[in-house]
């Protein structure tokens, strides 16, 4: 894999909104810790200030403006200023001829697991995390931090995890990938499909019902994607629908449980990483040893 340079002040780095539209007032304070704490030139793509229905402007906008800043030699990170929904959209039409000749970080998560594991599949390491329309609401600090601190490539300490009733015991390293599961279950036989064989994979999700959570896990089962599996690491489940009517009478942890009962690769459960806070860093596409026992569990990369 591909390590982008690490970020120092004085670097260039780039916004963009390749999703859904937002109040561009709501970006301002996540834009003045890029330049003011961060010490950091920002160039703000066209797409922060469009809309186009849901969009941050049209689909070839959108995809314009991520380009140019893949393209541009001078950037050192490309941060996406929200997800919702649209990455998926233009994920296909994206040449990283630029960027592979000038690695450059990736920031973003939800529906920006798409542009994730299009660099993923292409050898570039990226960071799943917490994107800059968020930076400054009150319960966002340590995530920010978490965020500056990887991409200045500051030292890291292992990730130490609670014991969860549901783990499965174990260690093993290899590269983690993966992040929202709907976009990971949508890009199954697209071009950002990813080869999960011998890899730790990360899901996290937000607003699904119970029902479609089971689904995809057994999508995941049927499909073979989880036989190869090193280990399995859950993050947050957020604002899981429950059905009135007929209740599923399970919860987020154990549907997955039940998915993933046939095998004997390490279940972590309770990495506070998604669509809550704190909203942990996870670089993406990098090796990893994931480390779960009776005691708790760990997840540390050593770069």
């Amino acid at each position: 894999m591909i390590i982008p340079p690490f970020l120092k002040p004085g670097d260039t780095v780039g916004v963009v909104a390749p999703a859904s539209h937002f109040d561009y007032q709501d970006l301002q304070p996540g834009l003045a810790i890029l330049r003011d704490q961060w010490q950091l030139n920002v160039i703000e793509g066209e797409s922060l200030k469009a809309r186009s229905g849901p969009f941050a402007g049209s689909d070839d906008l959108r995809r314009r403006d991520l380009q140019h800043l893949f393209d541009n030699p001078d950037v050192r990170a490309v941060l996406a200023a929200r997800g919702g929904y649209g990455s998926y959209r233009i994920a296909d039409s994206l040449d990283l001829t630029g960027l592979l000749q000038h690695p450059k970080w990736l920031v973003g998560f939800s529906d920006i697991t798409v542009l994730l594991s299009l660099l993923v599949g292409h050898g570039v390491a990226c960071l799943h995390g917490i994107m800059p329309r968020g930076f400054a609401k009150d319960t966002t600090g340590e995530s920010v931090e978490n965020l500056r601190q990887w991409l200045f490539g500051e030292q890291h300490t292992p990730y130490q995890l609670p014991p969860h009733p549901l783990n499965r015991a174990g260690q093993t390293t290899a590269p983690v990938v993966g992040g929202n599961l709907t976009l990971l279950i949508n890009s199954l036989g697209t071009p950002t499909d990813l080869d999960y064989t011998g890899k730790i994979l990360f899901i996290e999700d937000i607003d699904e019902t119970l029902f479609s959570l089971d689904r995809m896990m057994h999508h995941l089962r049927r499909s073979g994607r989880l036989a190869g599996l090193a280990g399995l690491v859950v993050g947050q489940f957020t604002d899981m629908v429950t059905s009135l009517s007929l209740p599923f009478g399970l919860s987020p942890d154990e549907i997955i449980a039940q998915a993933v009962a046939g095998y004997d690769f390490p279940v972590c459960y309770g990495l506070p990483s998604g669509h809550d806070t704190p909203n942990w860093t996870l670089p993406m596409g990098l090796p990893a040893t994931l480390t779960v026992t009776e005691t708790g569990s760990t997840l540390h990369w050593a770069l």
